[in-house]
């Protein structure tokens, strides 16, 4: 029998911050490029979906989710998983993590490490799109890392979902607007951030004003995207990762197989961005940055968790 630690909220919860975790993903980008391979096995509706990454120097690891459906006849959730880490030299596993914990650190500080390379640091309007667990923790990442936030704000298709998460949120001492006229709320905003299941484009070019930051987060299949072409060809683009994302994610394999954008439009990931790479050259530019995670980033924070256990 393994004799290693299983951790969750409880054990690593305590010690962290979205700092923390953001400095923890620059820095593995300063590494060896790391490994990655996903896996998806399929029976009817059901799905096994297994991501690993190899960080040499660092460790491995390997998350794996099981997505079924048909999980609420049993009341159960339809999404389970964990995440194994191996150490690097001897392979020996050295930890079972809650893959939810590990992809609510890795989602939210992915974002906002984008936008602290890219946002204009006195940014001070926020913009939510998006009413669901991860914009609950990109406000929590983003009040954190951007001091000068006075206004932020959430718009969502159901107002009552953005209600409920901002009653949520001011109990813990935020104070969030509800947005309903979602192209002034859009003109209006430094930052704007997009965790939604869209499959067709919610956020247009037309509406964002110089200087803002786009953080897109929700298409994570070749049939989804939520910024429509014109935001992408008035935009600076960057990625996370090239790796998941320009041939994985329609917010990118749409419009560069329709030539509205070409690869060279993608000026730079994580790896350029943290070796030096030119982001926002002023203050008016708009850049946008995808999201589109890897296990890559997953080992980072969860090696970050490891590091400051509770």
């Amino acid at each position: 029998m393994l004799n290693i630690p299983q951790i969750n909220a409880e054990h690593a919860g305590k010690n962290l911050n979205w700092t923390l975790i953001l400095d923890a993903i620059e820095d593995g980008h300063r590494k060896e490029k790391a490994v990655i391979g996903d896996t998806f096995l399929n029976r009817n509706t059901d799905t096994l979906l297994s991501r690993s990454a190899w960080i040499d120097g660092v460790g491995f690891g390997v998350k794996s989710v099981s997505v079924m459906p048909n999980n609420s006849q049993y009341n159960l959730a339809s999404i389970h998983g964990a995440m194994l880490i191996f150490d690097d030299k001897t392979g020996v596993p050295i930890a079972l993590m809650d893959s939810d914990l590990v992809t609510k650190w890795k989602t939210a500080g992915d974002s906002v490490l984008g936008a602290r390379l890219l946002a204009r640091p006195e940014s001070e309007n926020l913009l939510i799109i998006g009413a669901g667990t991860v914009a609950e923790n990109l406000i929590h990442a983003y009040s954190e890392i951007f001091p000068n936030l006075s206004h932020i704000s959430i718009w969502n298709r159901t107002q009552s979902r953005a209600e409920e998460l901002a009653n949520k949120l001011n109990l813990q001492g935020f104070d969030i607007k509800i947005e309903i006229d979602l192209p002034k709320a859009v003109s209006n905003a430094d930052i704007i951030s997009t965790a939604t299941m869209a499959r067709e484009p919610i956020l247009f070019g037309d509406w964002v004003t110089a200087g803002t930051h786009i953080d897109l987060i929700g298409a994570f299949k070749a049939d989804m995207r939520e910024a429509d072409d014109d935001l992408l060809k008035k935009a600076r683009i960057f990625v996370d990762s090239r790796d998941t994302t320009l041939k994985h994610i329609g917010e990118l394999m749409i419009p560069l197989s329709k030539g509205i954008i070409s690869e060279s439009d993608i000026l730079g990931d994580f790896y350029d961005l943290v070796k030096g790479a030119s982001g926002r050259l002023n203050s008016n530019d708009i850049t946008v940055f995808k999201n589109g995670g890897g296990a890559h980033l997953d080992l980072m924070t969860a090696m970050a968790m490891l590091d400051n256990l509770a």
